[in-house]
């Protein structure tokens, strides 16, 4: 597939922005057009730019697609990640509005926060791990809209990994022990996702090697104090009509949101 020209990046790129922030994500893919993988992360990469130079401020990553069965739903062969937005970051028991987003989905995860930058030529699962500063549980928010033609990878990585915000749950210091936890995904006290037995820190951190090789491509280096959400075990589930949405975490605590 031809890379796109500089000018039809440019386009694509000011369209993917002004349909998120009209709230009607994915306009440009109902027009059914053909972006490689490669080219939906350049308009990713500069949709960001765009957001950074209106002064948005970039707080962490998503890693995003760590399952197979998602990957192949996708086309990839890999993960996904995208970019984290400081004014897109909420606290526990935020309540928010569901005309702000385009079928507002949630995903149960796990995020951390690192205590130092990271340096890709010393990187390792060790490196990694002592590198975590806290662990989070935590609801992340999608607009789950695919307009396009599937398999929809290029269309979710044009829409940074369809992120729309985070809530975070409370800090919890990096267990000095491996630890055992369940996850799990309730709306209006009904549990509509749950896994269990998901290791510390094995099951968390497994992909973050694979971001930070990603990201090198692009110039882009963790840092301290980012947050990382490092992944779902599952696919976002829409909230349709629910309104109190929580995630709960037999080790790590609960977070929780409402939805009006």
């Amino acid at each position: 597939m031809n890379r796109l020209s500089s000018k039809e990046l440019d386009l694509y790129s000011n369209k993917i922005l002004e349909d998120y922030d009209t709230k009607n994500p994915s306009q440009l893919f109902k027009d059914k057009v053909v972006i490689s993988n490669e080219n939906a992360l350049l308009i990713q990469s500069k949709v960001a730019d765009l957001r950074l130079k209106r002064g948005e401020e970039i707080i962490g990553y998503k890693i995003g697609c760590v399952s197979k069965d998602t990957q192949k739903k996708m086309g990839f062969t890999q993960p996904a990640s995208g970019f984290l937005w400081k004014h897109e970051l909420y606290q526990s028991g935020v309540e928010l509005n569901k005309k702000d987003y385009s079928n507002p989905a949630m995903e149960a995860e796990f995020g951390v926060t690192l205590n130092r930058d990271i340096n890709p030529d010393l990187v390792s699962f060790d490196y990694i791990l002592e590198s975590v500063q806290s662990i989070y549980p935590l609801i992340e928010i999608h607009n789950l809209v695919f307009n396009g033609n599937e398999p929809n990878g290029a269309e979710l990585l044009a829409n940074n990994a369809i992120h729309a915000g985070v809530i975070l749950g409370q800090e919890h210091k990096v267990p000095i022990d491996n630890k055992i936890t369940d996850l799990r995904l309730v709306y209006d006290n009904e549990e509509v996702d749950k896994w269990i037995d998901k290791k510390w820190p094995f099951d968390m951190l497994g992909e973050i090697e694979w971001l930070v090789k990603d990201k090198t491509k692009t110039n882009n280096i963790l840092k301290k104090n980012d947050l990382i959400l490092t992944g779902a075990y599952g696919f976002p589930v829409p909230i349709n009509e629910k309104k109190l949405i929580e995630v709960t975490s037999s080790a790590f605590g609960d977070v929780s949101s409402t939805f009006i």
